[in-house]
């Protein structure tokens, strides 16, 4: 049963309150069919906006009522009269709503423009932050190999003040000997040296021991008692903890020989 649901839930059983179904009696105009445009979620439950509408509704109703009939002409004037004045009302009414929509309108405008103005700003800050943090690495940088050619020349500049006169001198080898940073035991790339070519010129090259012949001139000039070795088995390590488990050192062997057959 785990994972299953049902077809139908409690949320989607009803989506819209119910309307039923009614009859409207001949000669007569119920005041709740002025409302059957508003349906749930459009208009309602009511609100403030939903109740003025249903005052104006009823404000209209009784203006109607009280027009006068069309049966004289001083009667038909007072009622175009009465018409007229209403006409201007009405279009009062539209103004004034269109200005409050029109204020919202630039409210909301006001309020994008300010967003779209902060993730503006938030992105030149991150690109001037990242400008500036790639101008510091390249001052850094510059800055270095400044540092480095300085001790370059100043190295060169001390070199060249020990002998500023330019006189010739003899080799002192016993001086180069006892600095072991001369040129005798450190020599430098530059002036053709590279120790890499010659790495096996320290090795120890011995003929008894790189050699076949060798290894059986020096077996014979060994004594007999050296050959025999005493070699103990290591104890085989316990591979069974004291509750009956096997170790995952022991399993790791397991898998080990079988994988070495």
């Amino acid at each position: 049963t785990l994972g299953t649901q049902t077809d139908y839930r409690d949320g989607e059983a009803q989506t819209h309150p119910y309307s039923p179904e009614y009859v409207v009696r001949g000669g007569s105009v119920p005041e709740i069919l002025t409302l059957a445009i508003l349906t749930w979620g459009q208009g309602l439950p009511a609100g403030q906006a939903e109740m003025e509408i249903i005052d104006r509704i009823r404000e209209k109703h009784a203006w109607e009522a009280a027009l006068p009939p069309m049966d004289s002409p001083s009667n038909i004037a007072k009622r175009l009269k009465m018409m007229e004045a209403m006409e201007r009302k009405e279009w009062a009414y539209r103004e004034e709503e269109i200005d409050k929509l029109q204020k919202v309108q630039m409210e909301v405008f006001k309020k994008l423009l300010q967003r779209q103005e902060e993730n503006q700003n938030e992105l030149n800050a991150m690109r001037l932050n990242n400008h500036w943090q790639n101008h510091q690495k390249a001052k850094e940088e510059k800055i270095r190999e400044i540092q480095h050619d300085c001790a370059l020349m100043l190295r060169k500049l001390i070199a060249k003040r020990k002998n500023w006169m330019g006189k010739l001198e003899r080799r002192d080898i016993i001086r180069e000997y006892n600095d072991f940073s001369s040129q005798t035991y450190a020599p430098l790339s530059r002036i053709g040296f590279f120790p890499d070519n010659n790495s096996d010129y320290y090795a120890v090259k011995n003929y008894y021991l790189n050699t076949f012949a060798g290894l059986c001139e020096l077996e014979k000039c060994v004594q007999p008692s050296v050959f025999p070795f005493k070699i103990k088995a290591p104890k085989p390590k316990c591979i069974i903890t004291k509750t009956g488990y096997i170790k995952r050192s022991g399993r790791l062997e397991v898998v080990l020989a079988q994988v070495h057959e």
